[in-house]
């Protein structure tokens, strides 16, 4: 059974390679046809970055998979059998948690790199090493008190139920709803600075913009994002009474009041529709199906790692095999997200103007240095959004795409 289970996150693991390496080709090819959205300096730049953090990508998952190969091989029965103590609650958090902090500790230098390497050589990062330190302390000790929490509550229902992943499944649905609801408030209060927005007349804009939807908020509020990063951006975080609208301070500086409030039409296009609880419904659907599965696990296999079928061990293969199966569901939640996406431009366009949101899309792309085209079989597996040019397109913007036409001839990279 450990065979066959390892033989399909391989599987997995070299479909992820190839989709990387033909996104990677794909983007080398058409960097060099005449350029769309930007100039050309900066459609190279883009294809430039989007093939270095694809290259990176490549990278950080050929060291999961030997951390993979790790667990499954003998370090999860290493640390099973190093954790021996009288208390079975401490064993069970510790192994957990020991797990989620030696996997943190391998991967961090792969943030670094992107950040300090990546994101800085084209222009994006404004963090300093020490920001970058506090954040990561900050981001491990709520994974530790958080996730310490959570896996205490799953360990009790697995010892007390034979339906157990049933009723795991249902903690931690709601566990994904609360986060849902109080994540711009735990951002704001360990990461950003938030502040009611000042802009009386733009603030005034925004609100009877909701209005119109319908969308009750707790109030407009700026990030100041850019200590940390240039891109810019924008998102209705919360549920109920704790919904909020926040607009990094990027954003306010590159878009102009009219294109702003499309983009916002956009966002409040996601609430008409009911995007967000039926984004959350998927991801109940999909945890649903990862807990049958992981409920039925075999015996055999545990026996072949050398392992008892105890709770911390049961939760460990929920989190080793969580990538290799949301890879496998998330071709179908994209396809979702982006029929949504395309609705929300409608709803966009209607309530701040179509050729408001066009001119957003377009700065936002060029800003954030987004490479417009993507092969297809990288848009299947990976992306939650249309292609930027079908958006345009579909708003009634003429563009031509020499990519459209096939591959030319190769160019060097820069």
């Amino acid at each position: 059974m450990i065979t066959t289970v390892i033989g399909l996150y391989t599987l997995y693991i070299l479909v992820r390679m190839y989709v990387s390496v033909m996104q990677i080709g794909y983007i080398n090819q058409v960097k060099c046809k005449g350029a769309v959205l930007m100039d050309e300096v900066q459609y190279r730049d883009a294809a430039n970055y989007a093939v270095a953090k694809e290259k990176l990508s490549m990278i950080e998952a050929m060291v999961e998979y030997i951390l993979f190969l790790a667990w499954m091989g003998g370090m999860i029965a290493w640390l099973d059998n190093t954790l021996i103590t009288q208390s079975e609650t401490f064993r069970t958090i510790a192994s957990v948690m020991g797990m989620i902090l030696i996997n943190g500790l391998v991967t961090l230098p792969f943030s670094w790199i992107s950040k300090f390497k990546i994101d800085a050589q084209y222009g994006f990062n404004r963090s300093s090493t020490g920001q970058f330190v506090k954040d990561t302390l900050i981001s491990t000790v709520l994974t530790v008190v958080i996730g310490s929490l959570i896996v205490w509550i799953v360990a009790m229902i697995i010892r007390s139920s034979e339906q157990w992943w049933l009723w795991s499944f249902a903690f931690i649905f709601a566990v994904v709803v609360a986060l849902n609801m109080f994540f711009p408030t735990i951002r704001a209060l360990f990461f950003d600075k938030v502040t009611p927005l000042e802009n009386a007349e733009l603030r005034e804009q925004i609100e009877a913009l909701m209005a119109k939807t319908g969308f009750e908020s707790s109030g407009v509020f700026i990030s100041d994002a850019s200590k940390r990063d240039a891109r810019l951006n924008a998102y209705f975080g919360g549920l109920g009474k704790t919904k909020r609208v926040v607009l990094f301070d990027t954003l306010i500086q590159k878009l102009s009041a009219a294109e702003l409030i499309a983009v916002l039409g956009h966002e409040l296009g996601h609430f008409a529709h009911g995007d967000l609880y039926k984004n959350i419904a998927m991801v109940g659907a999909m945890l649903f199906g990862m807990f049958a599965l992981f409920g039925n696990l075999p015996e055999s296999l545990y026996m072949e790692m050398g392992v008892a079928q105890s709770p911390h061990i049961v939760i460990m293969l929920f989190i080793l095999l969580l990538p290799m199966v949301s890879f496998v569901m998330m071709p179908l939640m994209g396809m979702v997200s982006r029929h949504n996406e395309y609705e929300a431009d409608r709803s966009g366009a209607e309530l701040g103007g179509a050729e408001y949101l066009v001119n957003a899309l377009k700065k936002l792309v060029s800003e954030n240095k987004s490479f417009p085209l993507s092969h297809p079989v990288y848009r299947f597996f990976h992306t939650t959004h249309p292609p930027v040019v079908d958006r345009l397109r579909a708003l009634g913007y003429d563009i031509r795409v020499d990519a459209d036409e096939g591959y030319g001839d190769p160019c060097p990279n820069d």
